[in-house]
């Protein structure tokens, strides 16, 4: 299992616009290519601007796979445009994690 970790900084006072827009547009075509994801979270302490998804994959293989067929999506790349446009996010940082041998993530 793979998990990769996504955490968004949005721009002071457009996160809930940019949230808006993703419920909208992306997250049809993102949870069509890769599934629901494990989590997708909002902060409640800390940074107020940010964010963090976190999808569940096989391996590498998997993952690449599907944001392979994720990035050939009309309805994403037509997102990603309008996501631009909008100018909201200011910083992503991913991590690439995998659970430790006495856990078992439940989905």
């Amino acid at each position: 299992m793979l998990l990769d970790v996504r955490t968004y900084t949005c721009r002071p006072g457009t996160i809930k616009k940019h949230l808006e827009l993703y419920e909208k547009m992306g997250k049809e075509p993102q949870f069509r290519n890769l599934g629901e994801p494990l989590a997708y979270m909002t902060t409640e302490t800390g940074n107020p601007n940010q964010y963090v998804h976190i999808w569940v994959y096989e391996n590498a293989g998997d993952r690449e796979a599907k944001r392979g067929a994720m990035w050939q999506d009309p309805a994403w790349i037509a997102y990603t445009q309008e996501s631009a446009k909008l100018g909201a996010l200011e910083a992503q940082e991913n991590k690439l994690m995998q659970p430790v041998s006495f856990h078992t993530i439940k989905r």
